[in-house]
């Protein structure tokens, strides 16, 4: 569920300014000059050797404190409302049913946490989707220690942190190569369906099926259907 305070221009202001955007509604109090404020950050990430390393990364950090740190998000509600950070550092993973679901849970459920969403690609779809939620920041997994650093600073200062791949693949999204027919066969396959299924549901003979997925897998380059739906996902063709 997105912020009631959510203006539409917001979402568009941070992705054509990356990396920060001042938010023109703050949540979080800046400090005053000179106030020596340790900013608490609650890391969750499914692997944990990631894990482990974001948290010590982070832990050596003058102004900052790593109060807890979760596998997945199955907890995380628990320990945001335990701990009462003041930026949740999120991986989003595409094995979720629903990966900015969370993030709108925390938006709503602990307001005073700002949410840093990270993903190892971004796609137009996830972009809007995570902003939507309340997401107050973007980063990719491939970003550097400098780059996530500032952009928790940012956060707990009450701006808004975007990644310029983020900005990038909502302003300059990947061209979607398939034919309307071919992404009628996409979103069978994404269903589950059988081949013959999806014969029958589109009023196509079995052997046009098989080649339609053929020419699917040929052009968004996936070895079989699951990683041919999970690109087209990914680049927010579903």
């Amino acid at each position: 569920m997105p912020r009631a305070d959510t203006h539409p221009s917001v979402a568009h202001d941070a992705l054509t300014n990356p990396w920060t955007f001042r938010d023109r509604w703050p949540s979080w109090r800046v400090p005053e000059i000179g106030e020596n404020v340790v900013i608490h950050v609650v890391v969750a990430e499914d692997m944990g050797l990631l894990r482990g390393a974001l948290c010590a990364a982070l832990s050596r950090e003058e102004d900052m404190k790593v109060v807890a740190d979760v596998e997945g998000v199955g907890e995380l509600m628990t320990v945001v409302r335990r701990c009462r950070p003041q930026v949740v550092v999120l991986a989003l993973t595409p094995e979720l049913p629903d990966p900015v679901e969370v993030v709108a849970r925390i938006d709503v459920e602990a307001p005073h946490a700002a949410v840093l969403a990270m993903s190892p690609r971004w796609s137009p779809a996830l972009v809007e989707a995570a902003l939507a939620a309340g997401a107050r920041g973007l980063v990719g997994k491939d970003c550097s220690l400098a780059e996530l650093v500032g952009a928790i600073r940012a956060l707990a200062a009450g701006e808004r942190a975007i990644d310029p791949a983020a900005a990038i693949a909502v302003l300059s999204p990947p061209e979607m190569p398939l034919t309307p027919r071919e992404m009628d066969v996409l979103r069978m396959a994404a269903e589950g369906l059988p081949l013959k299924e999806i014969a029958v549901r589109l009023y196509l003979a079995h052997g046009t099926v098989r080649n339609h997925l053929s020419v699917i897998l040929r052009k968004t380059g996936a070895r079989n259907r699951l990683e041919a739906v999970s690109r087209a996902r990914r680049n927010g063709w579903l």
